[in-house]
C-alpha cells in the first residue's frame, strides 16, 4: 500500500498488518468500536472494527479537515498544536489523535465504554504506530540514499567512459 499524498512513503505489507494488530488491540482494550488511520491529506490508510456502516472515505477527508482546522485554532490561543481532539455525541463519540505529524488516530466509540478509558488506552497504540511509521521513514531515506548512490556513479562511469573514448 502506498500513500504518495502526504509524501512518498510506502508500507510493507507486514507494516500494514502491524497496523492493524495495533489498531484491533486498542478497540480490545478500549472496548471501542472502530478504528481508522487517515493520512493528513485525508486518505483513508486503513480501518478496523465496525466500520462497515460508515462512509469510511468521508470520515476520513472529515477528520483531516477537522485536524487542519484545529491547527489553525491552536496558533491563534497561542500552542503548537493539539495533539488530540474529542466529539463526544449523545450515542457515538470520536476521539482523534495525532501520529508523528503525518497522520490521523480516530477511534469511534459508545455507550459500551468511557472517555477515559478510550483517553488511556489510545497514547500507547499512538508510540506504536509512531514506531512502524519512523522505520518506514528510515527504509526509505536509506532506500533513497542507495539511489543517489548508484545514480552518482552511474553518472561517474558515463563520464570517464566519454573522456576516455571522446578523445
Amino acid at each position: 500500500m502506498t500513500s504518495g499524498a502526504a509524501g512518498s512513503w510506502s508500507f510493507s505489507e507486514a507494516d500494514v498488518a502491524e497496523i492493524e494488530r495495533r489498531l484491533s488491540t486498542v478497540l480490545k482494550e478500549a472496548n471501542a468500536r472502530g478504528a481508522f488511520l487517515v493520512d493528513r491529506t485525508g486518505q483513508l490508510i486503513t480501518t478496523v472494527g465496525e466500520a462497515k456502516e460508515l462512509d469510511s472515505m468521508a470520515l476520513a477527508s472529515l477528520a483531516s479537515a477537522n485536524f487542519s482546522a484545529n491547527d489553525q485554532l491552536a496558533a491563534l490561543v497561542g500552542e503548537k498544536d493539539f495533539s488530540s481532539l474529542v466529539h463526544q455525541g449523545e450515542r457515538t463519540s470520536l476521539y482523534l489523535a495525532d501520529v508523528e505529524r503525518r497522520v490521523i488516530l480516530a477511534v469511534l466509540f459508545d455507550q459500551r465504554t468511557t472517555l477515559g478509558l478510550v483517553r488511556l488506552k489510545v497514547p500507547a497504540t499512538v508510540q506504536a504506530v509512531a514506531r512502524i511509521f519512523q522505520e518506514m521513514y528510515a527504509r526509505e531515506e536509506a532506500g533513497a540514499r542507495r539511489l543517489r548512490m548508484e545514480v552518482d556513479w552511474v553518472s561517474e562511469a558515463e563520464t570517464e567512459i566519454e573522456r576516455l573514448f571522446g578523445e
